[in-house]
């Protein structure tokens, strides 16, 4: 038998994993393996499904909180920024969602005539390779593309495929590439662009080498499920079992904030008091705050600071 050379296949050599699944798709039980920390709800395919409800918590945390919680937890290459952007505004909304991922490789022509014909075999509609990976796409998925820094000849997408990306995901799109047709795109409502740059070229001279692989986008390590998190600075990719950590310390972090600009505000405390050790009053008034905004943070610890 005929064995198959693509980027599932070395990577199931790697993992040692026995069954193989579709050109440049890893098999559920491939999914499954790489992302073994999540404990939690999957699509159909294997790949981690974060709770909307985190992914809601999520959209108002900044880069700086998650940078904190994450490095905490020993992830230290979570975060790329210097992207061009598209209906990105500061203050707006950010975007956030569950990171479909796919890679594209410089053209090589047996490697591309082969691709393309076990995308025939496969019921891949289009010789377009990147309309295979929006084919894939559902609610509240982000594309992320690791087309290696490519702008001239590298847009992934014009405007035809942001609307189609737009109409499935309502997100957006993270490229380590580029696009075109920015009018276009920038025209569609709440679609969030990051991309390397902006060209008039089409796609060229690049084959599709996996969907839902492991991907490098800048410095970070991109694996299928982990949620996209954008913010002035840029993109912060946060693996799936570490969503409702880097959710629940940020809200903390806000209601400590918020209460404390509260008692500026009101002159009951000093900054002094505010930014050293609280007092059992303190701590005291500071739950009940949080109580009163409905959340469920509790400060217990005497004599520090949350």
């Amino acid at each position: 038998m005929r064995r198959r050379i693509t980027l599932v296949g070395l990577f199931a050599a790697l993992f040692a994993l026995p069954a193989m699944a579709q050109l440049g798709m890893f098999t559920k039980d491939q999914l499954i393996a790489i992302t073994s920390e999540w404990k939690g709800e999957r699509f159909p395919d294997g790949r981690p499904k974060v709770p909307d409800a985190v992914l809601d918590k999520l959209a108002n945390v900044d880069a700086e909180e998650a940078w904190g919680t994450l490095r905490s937890a020993g992830y230290n290459l979570q975060f790329e920024g210097n992207f061009k952007t598209v209906n990105v505004k500061l203050g707006g909304p950010r975007l956030v969602g569950r990171a479909v991922t796919c890679s594209f490789v410089p053209l090589r022509p047996d490697f591309n005539a082969f691709i393309n014909e076990n995308g025939k075999k496969e019921g891949r509609v289009s010789r377009g390779q990147n309309s295979w990976v929006i084919d894939t796409l559902v609610k509240r998925d982000v594309m992320v593309v690791d087309l290696f820094g490519k702008v001239e000849d590298g847009t992934i997408i014009g405007d035809n495929l942001g609307t189609s990306i737009m109409v499935k995901t309502g997100t957006g799109l993270v490229v380590d590439g580029s696009i075109r047709d920015v009018t276009g795109n920038a025209e569609i409502d709440g679609f969030q662009v990051f991309a390397r740059g902006f060209h008039p070229s089409a796609l060229r001279e690049v084959t599709l080498a996996g969907i839902n692989t492991p991907i490098r986008i800048g410095h970070v390590t991109v694996l299928p499920g982990d949620v996209v998190l954008s913010d002035p600075e840029g993109i912060t990719f946060i693996p799936p079992f570490l969503a409702e950590r880097v959710a629940n310390e940020a809200e903390r972090t806000h209601l400590v904030d918020d209460w404390g600009h509260k008692m500026l505000r009101e002159r009951q405390y000093t900054p002094g008091e505010i930014d050293t050790q609280w007092t059992p009053k303190m701590i005291e008034e500071f739950n009940k705050y949080c109580e009163s905004k409905g959340s469920p943070i509790r400060y217990e610890q005497k004599g520090k600071r949350p």
